[in-house]
């Protein structure tokens, strides 16, 4: 894959980030590594995704994550023009909520 940001340092940091094993890892691995408000902008744009893929209108999306409109319209460029990072990684977290709830049947 031909990515933008992909060099020898961000290649450490991804497999840094893949050695974690559980949310308390990253909890204490991404405090360190970034600010709160860098860490609250990621996990804001992954809320407005998938606002976006459930058909959510801006305005509704504003509302409940605070996000700006050009932080929407970006996240939604991304979703239809991007790597696909988005729809993969919510085609894994949907598979992981199938799997926990199947064995808690």
């Amino acid at each position: 894959m031909n990515s933008k940001i992909r060099d020898e340092s961000v290649d450490k940091l991804f497999e840094a980030i893949l050695l974690l094993e559980n949310i308390e890892e990253c909890y204490r691995f991404f405090e360190d590594i970034g600010t709160i408000s860098e860490i609250k902008a990621l996990a804001q744009r992954l809320e407005v995704a998938k606002m976006l893929e459930q058909k959510k209108t801006y305005t509704e999306i504003c509302e409940k994550t605070g996000a700006s409109t050009a932080t929407i319209s970006r996240v939604n460029r991304c979703l239809n023009y991007g790597a696909d990072g988005y729809k993969m990684i919510f085609e894994k977290l949907e598979k992981k909520k199938a799997g926990e709830e199947g064995s808690n049947a």
